[in-house]
């Protein structure tokens, strides 16, 4: 037996592939799935089952896409509502993959029919792909549902991993869809690459709190905002998603570039946030291509909103463009490389100053400065500068008359966020300076009062 990880840093995520002989099955498959077909080509292996831990929240699958190719069998929850065929299973099913038998458990909480599967190997288990239920050191979070119920969720939650730990024996191999980075996840993971039951026993938030009230309570405290397009992946995977198309979006002239700009719609700016605030179109938006950028495009962009993507190089759009349609943007509007000298010409180039946090501090000490902060609600209660005015990055578009009309500072945790909203308010006529800084220095820093949520 071999279980072949394939991460999706940029969401946080981890597909699986387990393989005995030449037969194999996936786990929780992305949509750009010719990253496990060209695997699949490479080791000359047959796959006979697609399994889902749960209908995603948090991106588009490739399940069905894959399954339809392959020929293999889609395996999902029987009580999950779906407008394709597939294999149903319910708590006990076994399906044989080689000479493996994996082993369906109903371990509802990250979503009421969520699902994990254990692989047996002589009758014996050895590994679990555990999707949202029990991850590394936390659980999937509780509240993606409904609000109402959220409380019910978090105690099924809580008894799932209670029975995966009762179930299981010490030796075998956790492996979880959610917790590298994922908004799925219900906190911060362990930080861990590999974990089994034993060492969950010894770590895991619903192991190590024996009181399910406790339990709840420590849980929900913890929850923090998640992204807003996480609205829109159920429905579109309860639907069955289209084919994953990623040939290069149409070309697009600048003259054609600036008319979508004055549209209204989105032209998205790939590069480095130093280089776009060196020079940049005027009206683009700046999402830096990197393991943040589906991410904050998802939670900032209204959904619908055209995009077109623009960039030095082919391969930079090749990327966004893959990154997009893993949350339900199936096609850019169009595209343009070679760099800004290509796709700006004839339009108005536009710069603002870069800072520091240190940079902040001088600026205070002299003048007074107009602070924005662009970070979670949660970010900020632990703590913030003195005077600063608050607007989560993706409430800035429709919060923009709350931002005094004078020159502003903005910053985020560590410049990203920051870039992007510093993007936004350039593109609404504002006068802006980008802090490009680790929150962690602005408390070396008196002249800028940095204070905890408690003061």
């Amino acid at each position: 037996m071999e279980i072949i990880t394939i991460e999706t840093s940029a969401l946080g995520d981890r597909s699986y592939v387990l393989v005995d002989g030449d037969a194999a099955a996936v786990i929780d498959p992305q949509r750009d799935i010719d990253r496990i077909l060209a695997l699949l080509t490479a080791r000359d292996l047959r796959l006979t089952h697609v399994f889902e831990t749960h209908v995603h929240n948090d991106y588009v699958t490739g399940g069905l896409e894959l399954a339809r190719y392959t020929g293999a069998a889609y395996v999902l929850a029987a009580a999950d509502e779906v407008a394709y065929e597939r294999t149903g299973a319910r708590d006990g099913d076994e399906y044989a993959v080689g000479d493996l038998v994996v082993r369906a458990v109903h371990t509802p909480g990250h979503t009421p029919t969520h699902l994990s599967y254990v692989v047996l190997q002589a009758g014996r288990p050895v590994a679990a792909f555990t999707g949202g239920s029990m991850l590394y050191g936390t659980v999937g979070r509780t509240d993606l549902i409904s609000t109402d119920a959220t409380e019910e969720l978090t105690r099924a939650q809580f008894r799932s991993v209670r029975r995966l730990a009762d179930e299981l024996p010490n030796q075998v191999g956790v492996h979880p869809t959610h917790g590298f980075g994922s908004f799925c996840s219900s906190a911060s993971s362990s930080g861990s690459d590999s974990s089994t039951i034993g060492q969950e026993r010894k770590s895991n938030l619903a192991l190590t709190l024996d009181d399910e009230d406790a339990f709840v309570d420590k849980l929900l405290s913890g929850l923090t905002a998640y992204p807003r397009y996480y609205v829109h992946m159920a429905p579109i995977n309860r639907a069955g998603p289209a084919p994953v198309d990623l040939s290069p979006p149409e070309l697009v002239d600048p003259a054609e570039i600036r008319r979508r700009i004055h549209a209204g719609e989105w032209v998205v700016d790939l590069r480095s946030r130093t280089a776009f605030a060196r020079g940049h179109l005027a009206g683009t938006v700046n999402l830096e291509v990197g393991d943040s950028f589906a991410t904050y495009l998802g939670w900032t962009l209204r959904w619908g909103t055209p995009v077109t993507l623009v960039g030095d190089t082919t391969e930079q759009v090749a990327e966004a463009q893959r990154q997009m349609v893993r949350i339900g943007i199936d096609r850019p509007a169009g595209g343009a490389d070679g760099g800004i000298d290509a796709w700006a010409a004839g339009g108005d180039v536009r710069s603002y100053r870069t800072a520091s946090f240190a940079d902040l501090a001088d600026a205070r000490t002299n003048d007074a400065v107009v602070v924005l902060d662009v970070r979670r609600d949660d970010e900020w209660a632990e703590g913030r500068i003195d005077h600063a005015v608050h607007i989560p990055l993706h409430e800035l578009e429709e919060r923009l008359d709350e931002v005094p009309d004078e020159q502003v500072w903005v910053h985020c945790a560590s410049g990203y966020r920051a870039s992007i909203a510093a993007s936004l308010l350039d593109r609404a006529g504002r006068t802006v300076v980008a802090i490009d800084d680790e929150w962690a220095a602005a408390a070396k820093h008196d002249s800028l009062g940095v204070t905890n949520g408690e003061s």
